[in-house]
């Protein structure tokens, strides 16, 4: 079995610089097995980089036609990335993906993937400058993500540490950071049954190590969830970007399996395979 797979990709639907069909040949020609498309659901706050409610329509339909198109080739498979303050429908899709790209905030959906400058004046305005105030927020919404929808895959777990080898917004090594990010986690187990090794900050240039940190993958796994490998590709160019020190570092904080995505669901394999 061909288990090189991509499950968080992004395309022209929403953020992504290239056509799907784009992604499909690359993915081809990377000798994947399968890839999965990932667009970003409808956000009212990010509407530039999310998908209109007709879009996602025509998103689904292009998906479907290039399954049919390259099954000779590689599995192809419709997925979405939902956000806790979406509506949109999650029917019709083969997995979804739980993720939060902001806080809610006095009654506000604030945006908070975005520029260190733009998270520091998050920060500043809505927290009095308490970076950990911030990070609390953020693990406080993540919690709640099995209130939205069935997930199968946690999306970038610590996000907000998007920015944390340029700029310091809060400590992310202290006690009161990490006991907030594990409260979170210890309610998601159970609710959400994977979580991603995601290297799309790597691709990017924010980070030089995948979400999540260390520290949380051996967490995670304790907690009983599965590791999916993604690239959160934005660029085909970086469709497979740290996929090998990825398997590393599973298998450095524990894992001995992976799971990939097949025509009869999720499957474990080992994590070299």
């Amino acid at each position: 079995m061909n288990t090189l797979q991509n499950l968080h990709q992004h395309t022209v639907f929403c953020d992504g610089k290239d056509t799907p069909e784009e992604v499909v040949k690359a993915a081809i020609a990377k000798n994947f097995g399968a890839i999965g498309f990932s667009g970003h659901v409808y956000m009212h706050y990010e509407k530039d980089y999310s998908m209109s409610y007709t879009a996602q329509e025509q998103y689904k339909q292009e998906v479907a036609r290039l399954k049919e198109a390259y099954r000779d080739h590689i599995e192809v498979y419709c997925g979405l990335e939902y956000d806790f303050c979406s509506d949109a429908s999650q029917e019709g899709f083969d997995y979804l993906i739980g993720s939060i790209h902001g806080l809610k905030i006095d009654g506000q959906d604030i945006e908070v993937d975005h520029t260190a400058q733009r998270v520091r004046e998050v920060i500043d305005t809505h927290f009095g400058g308490d970076g950990l105030a911030y990070a609390r927020a953020y693990y406080r919404d993540l919690a709640t993500l099995p209130e939205y929808g069935r997930f199968d895959i946690l999306g970038h777990f610590d996000l907000i540490t998007k920015h944390k080898e340029k700029v310091t917004l809060f400590d992310d090594t202290c006690k009161e950071y990490r006991d907030a990010a594990l409260e979170a986690a210890s309610a998601l187990a159970g609710k959400i049954p994977f979580f991603e090794v995601n290297t799309g900050a790597i691709a990017r240039g924010n980070r030089t190590s995948p979400y999540p940190d260390a520290f949380l993958i051996r967490e995670l796994k304790n907690l009983g969830f599965g590791a999916v490998i993604s690239s959160d590709c934005h660029d085909v160019r970086f469709i497979d970007c740290w996929f090998k020190e990825a398997q590393e570092l599973l298998a450095a904080c524990g894992f001995r399996e992976k799971y990939i995505l097949t025509k009869n669901g999720f499957q474990a394999v080992g994590i070299f395979e």
